[in-house]
């Protein structure tokens, strides 16, 4: 199907803008998982204090499913959601063990 190229110029555009929001939305993103590491390392820092484990399976599973409800409530991929937090998981798990 053959496009004017007013369409093709608005639909240009359009990529543009969308880019732009994609863009603001990754540093949302950067600037949620950068203060959520630093959550991770105050939580392993009161890990330490109260000599609790820094791995714990049953908080980590409930990370995760509680991650994949709000995925289904907002319409997003399930399986990705829980990949993606599985992932945040592990990094945050990583940091815990370091001390500030």
């Amino acid at each position: 199907m053959s496009r004017t190229p007013l369409e093709v110029e608005a639909a240009l555009r359009a990529i543009a803008l969308l880019r732009r929001e994609i863009e603001d939305t990754d540093r949302a993103i950067v600037r949620l998982f950068a203060g959520r590491i630093h959550l991770a390392r105050r939580v392993g820092a009161a890990k330490r204090v109260a000599g609790l484990p820094v791995l714990d399976p049953a908080q980590e599973a409930a990370v995760v499913r509680r991650a994949s409800e709000i995925a289904r409530e907002e319409g997003a991929p399930d399986e990705d959601v829980r990949h993606l937090f599985r992932h945040l998981i592990g990094t945050s798990r990583r940091v815990q063990f370091t001390e500030d």
